[in-house]
């Protein structure tokens, strides 16, 4: 049967009204004159260990409070260690519901929709196993963007809850178009004749083609901006949308008839760009059609 314990202001022979500055030098006293490495009393293992616990109680305030009113913690089945041992029951049981109820595990999964789709919305079907779920895909999405379905996922243990359904969204790369913020981007070629002379030219578009004006005089590298042919903001017929911006480019001809080559060396006589070595004939075209087009 385990020893009752002793009052702790008896174990270190201080009155219950002593300060903080008396317990401290008895617990000093009695731990010098009982430390095991000094007395070679074979009680005194025991009593340092009691001596100790003493002081820990009773140099902190609020646990110098607690025993003050409870006593020790086995002192009978009332006082404190009734407390003690009611909060340690409470603490048992939710550990124990932890164990037998235990939350399923969130799932990935990456989900890839065309360029068109995640411009535009879309509603796909995805399987998970023995079981099908619908994932909206709102307009506007971005690469990279996850969609969170709360209790999709794996099944809970003991009746606690679903773990989530995670979907990564990943946008297949379009062959013509790319994509900054709301804008869309495209690259166009026409030939020499169509940037110095102007035309009107079919554009592909997400809302299918439309026709775009190239002015006379358009340079390598101009930009043309289609308003409001971008990706929606939001759902909606009536949402905002970016733009779509048409990045030109001149294509330069590799080979001539002689006509053609004629009615360049026209050109480049008219316009001061002769070459000063010798014949136009002389001359290597590519210089003479990339000089041009530098103007």
């Amino acid at each position: 049967m385990a020893r009752k314990k002793r009052d702790y202001y008896a174990v270190l022979g201080v009155p219950r009204d002593a300060s903080e500055g008396e317990i401290k030098r008895a617990f000093r006293e009695l731990a010098r004159k009982h430390h095991p490495d000094v007395s070679a009393k074979p009680d005194d293992g025991e009593r340092f260990r009691e001596i100790n616990e003493a002081y820990a109680v009773l140099s902190d305030k609020e646990n110098r409070a607690r025993y003050d009113r409870w006593g020790h913690p086995d002192d009978g089945g009332g006082g404190l260690q009734a407390v003690v041992d009611a909060a340690q029951d409470i603490i048992n049981d939710v550990f124990r519901r932890r164990k037998q109820k235990q939350k399923g595990k969130d799932i990935r999964y990456t989900l890839e929709v065309s360029f068109e789709e995640a411009a535009f919305g879309v509603s796909r079907t995805i399987s998970l196993g023995d079981r099908e779920l619908t994932v909206v895909i709102p307009a506007g999405m971005k690469e990279g963007t996850v969609k969170t379905l709360k209790g999709e996922g794996e099944a809970g243990k003991g009746g606690a809850p679903a773990g989530d359904l995670h979907v990564q969204i990943r946008i297949a790369e379009h062959q013509k178009f790319r994509r900054e913020g709301l804008d869309v981007h495209s690259e166009l070629t026409i030939t020499f004749s169509q940037a110095a002379l102007g035309d009107v030219l079919e554009i592909q578009t997400l809302d299918g083609d439309v026709k775009m004006r190239i002015p006379p005089g358009t340079q390598p590298g101009g930009v043309f901006r289609i308003r409001g042919k971008g990706v929606p903001q939001s759902a909606g017929k009536h949402a905002p949308r970016g733009d779509h911006l048409v990045h030109v480019q001149v294509e330069v001809p590799t080979e001539l008839s002689p006509r053609q080559r004629e009615l360049i060396e026209e050109l480049a006589r008219t316009t001061g760009h002769e070459s000063p070595a010798g014949p136009p004939g002389k001359r290597r075209l590519l210089d003479r059609v990339r000089s041009l087009l530098d103007e």
